[in-house]
């Protein structure tokens, strides 16, 4: 595969980002998408800083290939964990879930590769202005928290496309080397997988999560929430019980006392699939088994060299 301006910028091998995914991305999975050569990233979202500053440690020692760390910025304790990054010298750092003009020059005067996820032209166009290197477009296919507009990453991409002038990277409903190839000829530079990494020996969610999400067919999840946060998942009795709750026209209030704390710890690593909120992407239809990091990696370039090839011929 040729070098782009994702592989550049991060300086690794394919146009790949393992996504940063709560309770699924820590030191294991991030070192092993980056030995692979993608880029790893730790999910910020579920750690508190001292063990965010264990697993930069440990991501150290088990790569010497680039990685970073995603940090939702909704989260609590968002200035101890910047400053856990700056101190371990992470060179890479993707932000969500918040206003990128924030944090983005901080990290910069620090030497940091700044990268927004977004889910709208408008919230793209913002992040360049902010200053970030690159963005994430976020289709609303995507697993867990997810954008408002309800823009699905075919339609998304090229108008992020028209709009901007810094690199683009692709992610909601892309597990495979045809949706890699796809996402590049609408426009984007690389793409940023989730789900299917979720379904990896190395990731950090439980066994039983990962075994629901590749018996997952299509449609067995839904985004619900959308008055607190809008969030997909996979169907199970926590999502039944919302929907429940949803007929009897909720206040926030009552929706957030069913939500309660820790539901997505809950389903994802401690591996309840009653009562946990199981987030993951629609694509998990397309996920049929768990396999080392490295394998999946191959397996999806491989995918996107053949169709390439294929669709040069016509």
């Amino acid at each position: 595969m040729q070098q782009n301006r994702i592989t550049k910028l991060f300086n690794i091998q394919y146009p790949i980002i393992q996504a940063g995914m709560i309770w699924a991305s820590g030191w294991r999975l991030a070192s092993a998408a980056s030995n692979a050569g993608a880029l790893g990233l730790l999910g910020a979202g579920s750690m508190y800083p001292e063990v965010l500053r264990e697993h930069i440690q440990k991501c150290k020692k088990a790569t010497d290939k680039p990685f970073g760390v995603n940090v939702p910025m909704l989260y609590p304790d968002i200035e101890n964990i910047m400053e856990i990054i700056a101190e371990e010298d992470v060179k890479i750092v993707f932000t969500s879930a918040g206003n990128p003009k924030t944090w983005t020059t901080w990290l910069k005067e620090r030497g940091i590769t700044v990268v927004h996820v977004v889910s709208s032209v408008k919230f793209a166009l913002k992040a360049e202005a902010a200053g970030v290197d690159a963005v994430v477009a976020e289709g609303f296919e995507a697993g867990g928290h997810n954008g408002r507009e309800e823009t699905t990453t075919f339609t998304l991409i090229p108008m992020v496309k028209e709009k901007i002038r810094i690199p683009l990277i692709a992610a909601g409903g892309i597990a495979t080397g045809r949706g890699m190839l796809g996402a590049m000829v609408l426009g984007a530079d690389g793409v940023q997988i989730g789900s299917r990494f979720v379904a990896s020996e190395e990731a950090s969610s439980h066994l039983a999560f990962k075994q629901m999400v590749v018996a997952a067919e299509e449609g067995a999840t839904q985004l619900t929430l959308k008055e607190l946060a809008p969030v997909r998942m996979l169907k199970n009795k926590f999502f039944n019980d919302v929907q429940d709750l949803y007929k009897k026209g909720p206040t926030v209030d009552e929706l957030k006392a069913l939500l309660g704390r820790a539901r997505a710890k809950k389903g994802m690593f401690e591996g309840d699939l009653e009562e946990g909120e199981l987030e993951i992407g629609q694509i998990a239809g397309l996920i049929h088994d768990i396999k080392p990091t490295e394998k999946i990696i191959e397996e999806i370039n491989a995918e996107f060299e053949s169709v390439r090839k294929e669709i040069s011929s016509f």
